[in-house]
Order: structure tokens, then C-alpha cells, then sequence
């Protein structure tokens, strides 16, 4: 009797390696898919406006909009300088504190700033710079004289320092941990933290041994996540919708306002925006990798040059009292936004309300189910997408030996490297001529573009740390690959999974420009209500919305920490 095994793949092994080109696939076609559909309209080729001629007419009437210029240089300077000032203030925080427990401590009080919501955090800095907000109140009268709220030019300020510094302080948790994670590769980690040290015991003083040791070895693995969040910056909608000022606003926000009007030919200039966007986060994008090249060109001599000191004690000095600004400046935002969600009547300039009430959040809890309820729902059908794909990709690399390719890996950033407004019109467009009534089903599918990148990322490294000895002996028994993957690895994937999840529905929950693109404005969320809230309801009513923006993912995560205690507690019994 034959004993050589069948060696026909199962339906399962088929399915985990088509897996990767299916991923592929999801995630080049809408995005080229979309650009196509914004090119046409924007050269006046648009059937659905009865337009069937090429022309330049979009950008004719792009170029005569009033204050386009200083759309463009606002969109350029608010996404490079936030980019620049939350790059430079990782580096001089790890540059400080490597090889210090003090890294760990920073990093778990910054880790929570993650899930919040762009919006939400807008929506706090806002009430904590606005001239009637909590600097002014902490200051006043005793050091302003002021008894009554200043004309302050915050948050909606003409140069776009307010989106600057939201921005910067959402973007800086992220860059952080990216970093973290990179030094958290065994070998990797325990090569540079070595060489670290070598470089201490010759001399060095520590910021000097991390830019010369640590930091050529660790920017090219932070290239691409500082690339997405200059790409991200430069084309936001969120922060400067809330932050921004609205004469003129940033080019983003100019071409959301034109593709929402209810004249539809505004939607060809509208496409020629997009491009417009498209070139200048482009350009960005040039321009950084161009300085990094300029950079490292003219300067790469002082890496070699046996200097050892450059004013060390000053920097790290300097490096510690932003960290504490930094830190102190979204504490204090955090607290602004609880006080003024549970406050009665609260003049200016006392720093405490005279009351404290609960009203306002019985008020919004009664108009809040629909939105709440589309959130959650959108939330967990777009992550358990994510994580399905996401696993079986990175199956796919157990089965093959494999990891994915480099292009794969450029790939996965795609949907953050090209800006959302650029493509997602057109996407919108492609959508509405396939199915114009599957408004929910679009609204999944735009999600899960921005989900399925961070999911996948991840998973990643958890997935590959697995020890293949487990799989090795199931196989050897007779186990199918599909019962090695549910029985054998996925229960050594809990606790990441369940991150992966909470990572999922934070991103989900946050995601106002494809929601309200996708849906028409049909489909409400908790995002986009807190969107519009914070720019004409109650500033207690907006607090509420965007308590609640942060209360979700942050239940998330919390459940996340708990739930793999739990069960491993409970199978030890």
C-alpha cells in the first residue's frame, strides 16, 4: 500500500496562496481606479455631466478661485513643518532616552494618544488655545489682566499654526512607536543597543552615539511610515476643517467643499483639485526624500569625523522640557475636554465650572444610536475583513518560505502614501456607476483601504516571531494545513489579534472623508456627527461627541490588555 501523501492542495492552501495577489489587487485597483476616474473628469471627459470632450476647463476655473495660491502654500507648510517637527521631536526623544527606562515610561504615557481620532484630538486642542479655552482661563486675570475672552486669532488662525500643532502632537505618538517597534526586532534591537553602548564606553556622549550609531541603521526602517505621515498631513480634512481657517482653507478641505455642493459641475474643478493635491503631496514627498539625500550627502563626513560632543547636556536638557510640554499640553487638552462636557454654567475666567452636570451627555446619548450604531457595525464587518486577509497573506509566507515581497511592502502603504481626497473621488465616481444604491457596502469597502495597512502591519512581526516547530509536529501527525492554522497558530495569536482588532476599529472609528464620500452624507457615524458639531453646536456638545470618539478604541484596547489574561488564566486552571 502507497504511503506517499496526496499532494494536491486543499481548497484552504489554495485560498492562503492566492491570498497575497488578492491583497494586491484590493489595494492597487481602487487607488489606480480612483485616479483614473479623477484624471477624466478633471480634463472635462465626464458622462455623467453629459461632458464627453477633453478640455482644460476644470482647471480654468481651479486656477480663477479666489485665494488658490494660499490654499496651496497653507496645504504645503501645515504638512512639511508638522511632519518635520514630529520627526525631529522623535528623534531627539530617542536620542535622549535610548537604552533608558525612561523610553518606557514616555512611550505608555504617549500610547494612548494613538487611539484617539483625529478629530476628536482637534476638537480638544481646540477648546484648550481658543481664546475663552483653558490657557487662557489657567492665565487669567492674574497674569493677562483679562476679565472678559480676548479677541484671539486661535484656533482658526490665517497661517495654519493650530492645525501645525494638532498635527504635530497626533502624528509624534505614532512615529514614536513606530520607531519602538523597529528597535523591538530581537536582532536588530540588540545589535544596535550593543553598539550603543561601544560607543558610550569610547567616549561618546549618548545623543551623539545614537545620531551616529542608532540612526543610520534605524531611518531606512522609518522611511516609508515618516513618508505616509507627510503624505497624510499635507492632504488632511479633519484637523483642518476644525483648526483651520475657512477664508481660505486648505486645499483639501476647498476640494471636499466643491465635491459635496449640490451644483454637480462643481465636481469637474473639483477633480481638477484632486490632481492639484495629488502634485503637491507629491512634490513633498520629492522634497523630503531630495533633503535626505542633500542631507546625508553634505553631512554623511560627521559620522566619521571622531567628534564626541555637541553640546549633549543642552540638548538633552531641551529634549526633556519639550517631552514635558509635549505631554503636559495633551494632558491638560484631555482634562479641557472632560470639563467641558460635564460643565453647567462656567464664566470666563474661572478655571473650574461653578457646576458640574451630566445632561449634556443624556442629551447626545438620545440622538446618538444611529451614529453609534453605524460606527460599530462599519468598525467590526471592515477589521474582521482586515485580520482575515491579513492572516492568511502572512499563512501564505509559512507555505511558501517566503516573506512577502519588497513590493508588496510598498504596496501596503499605497492607500497612505496617495492622498485620500485624490482618489477617493474618483473612487466614489466608480462606486455610484457600479451600484449607486450599496451605500453601506462602499462605505465597508473605503474603510477597509485604510484598515487592511495597519492590521497587516501588526500582525506582521507576531506572526513571523511564531516557532514553526508546533506546525512542524502537527504536520507530522496527519494535520491539515487549515487545522495547523486554526488550531495550532491562531490560539498563539490571541493577543495580537485582539490588538490587531483594537488597532482596526480605532482606525475605523476615525475615518470621517471616506465615510462621509462614500456615503453621500447618508450614513452618519460618531465621527462625522462630531465633525460637524465642532463647527457650529454647543462647545459641551462637541466635547461629548468627541469624549465618545475616544471612548470607543480606547474600550478597544482595553478589552485587547484584558481578554488574554483572562483566558490564559483560565486555561492554566
Amino acid at each position: 500500500m502507497s504511503m506517499t501523501p496526496n499532494i494536491k492542495p486543499d481548497l484552504f492552501t489554495r485560498i492562503v496562496k492566492f491570498s497575497p495577489r488578492f491583497l494586491l489587487a484590493l489595494l492597487i485597483l481602487p487607488v489606480l481606479g480612483g485616479l483614473i476616474s479623477v484624471l477624466l473628469p478633471a480634463f472635462g471627459w465626464a458622462p455623467a455631466l453629459s461632458q464627453y470632450s477633453f478640455n482644460l476647463q476644470g482647471f480654468s476655473e481651479l486656477w480663477l478661485t479666489p485665494g488658490i495660491g494660499k490654499m496651496v502654500i497653507l496645504s504645503i507648510v501645515t504638512g512639511l513643518v508638522s511632519t518635520l517637527l514630529a520627526f525631529v521631536i522623535t528623534l531627539m526623544i530617542l536620542a535622549s532616552f535610548f537604552n533608558s527606562p525612561w523610553l518606557n515610561r514616555i512611550q505608555h504615557l504617549l500610547s494612548p494618544i494613538l487611539v484617539i481620532p483625529h478629530a476628536a484630538a482637534a476638537i480638544a486642542v481646540g477648546f484648550l488655545i481658543a481664546p475663552s479655552g483653558m490657557f487662557s482661563r489657567l492665565l487669567s486675570p492674574w497674569l493677562t489682566g483679562w476679565e472678559l475672552a480676548p479677541n484671539g486669532m486661535f484656533p482658526h488662525d490665517p497661517y495654519g499654526i493650530s492645525i501645525i500643532l494638532g498635527l504635530t502632537l497626533k502624528e509624534l505618538p505614532f512615529l514614536l512607536l513606530m520607531a519602538l517597534g523597529v528597535l523591538a526586532q530581537p536582532e536588530l534591537g540588540k545589535k544596535l543597543r550593543q553598539q550603543h553602548k561601544v560607543a558610550l564606553n569610547l567616549g561618546y556622549c549618548p545623543m551623539t552615539a545614537f545620531f551616529k550609531v542608532v540612526l543610520p541603521s534605524l531611518y531606512p526602517l522609518l522611511k516609508l511610515p515618516t513618508l505616509a505621515v507627510l503624505a497624510y498631513a499635507s492632504a488632511n480634512v479633519e484637523m483642518p476643517l476644525i483648526l483651520g481657517p475657512n477664508t481660505p482653507p486648505t486645499l483639501a478641505v476647498a476640494i471636499m467643499h466643491w465635491f459635496s455642493d449640490v451644483d454637480l459641475n462643481l465636481r469637474i474643478k473639483a477633480s481638477a483639485g484632486a490632481l492639484l493635491q495629488l502634485l503637491v503631496t507629491g512634490g513633498l514627498l520629492a522634497l523630503w526624500v531630495g533633503g535626505e539625500k542633500t542631507i546625508k550627502h553634505f553631512f554623511s563626513h560627521l559620522l566619521t569625523n571622531g567628534e564626541r560632543e555637541y553640546g549633549g547636556v543642552f540638548w538633552q536638557k531641551l529634549t526633556g522640557l519639550i517631552t514635558a510640554l509635549v505631554i503636559g499640553f495633551i494632558i491638560l487638552a484631555l482634562i479641557g475636554l472632560v470639563m467641558w462636557s460635564v460643565a453647567g454654567f462656567w464664566r470666563f475666567p474661572a478655571a473650574m465650572p461653578d457646576q458640574f452636570v451630566l445632561s449634556h451627555f443624556q442629551n447626545a446619548m438620545m440622538q446618538m444610536s444611529e451614529p453609534l450604531f453605524n460606527s460599530l457595525v462599519i468598525g467590526v464587518i471592515t477589521t474582521a475583513l482586515a485580520i482575515i486577509l491579513a492572516l492568511l497573506c502572512l499563512e501564505a509566507e509559512q507555505l511558501t518560505g517566503k516573506n512577502v515581497s519588497r513590493f508588496i511592502s510598498l504596496v501596503i502603504y499605497l492607500p497612505l502614501l496617495v492622498p485620500s481626497i485624490a482618489f477617493l473621488f474618483g473612487l466614489v465616481w466608480l462606486q455610484q456607476l457600479i451600484n449607486n444604491q450599496a451605500t453601506f457596502t462602499h462605505v465597508v469597502f473605503t474603510h477597509l483601504l485604510f484598515v487592511l495597512p495597519y492590521v497587516f502591519l501588526s500582525l506582521t512581526s507576531s506572526y513571523r516571531r511564531l516557532d514553526p516547530r508546533f506546525a512542524h509536529v502537527a504536520a507530522s501527525l496527519g494535520t491539515t494545513p487549515g487545522n495547523v492554522f486554526l488550531k495550532v497558530k491562531l490560539p498563539q495569536l490571541f493577543a495580537p489579534i485582539l490588538i490587531a482588532a483594537a488597532l482596526g476599529l480605532a482606525i475605523s472609528f476615525g475615518q470621517y472623508l471616506p465615510t462621509l464620500l462614500a456615503g453621500g452624507g447618508r450614513i452618519s457615524t460618531i465621527t462625522t456627527e462630531a465633525v460637524t458639531l465642532a463647527n457650529g453646536a454647543s462647545r459641551r456638545t462637541s466635547a461629548v461627541y468627541a469624549i465618545i470618539q475616544m471612548a470607543l478604541p480606547l474600550i478597544g484596547f482595553i478589552l485587547a490588555w484584558i481578554l488574554p489574561k483572562y483566558f490564559f488564566k483560565s486555561a492554566r486552571r
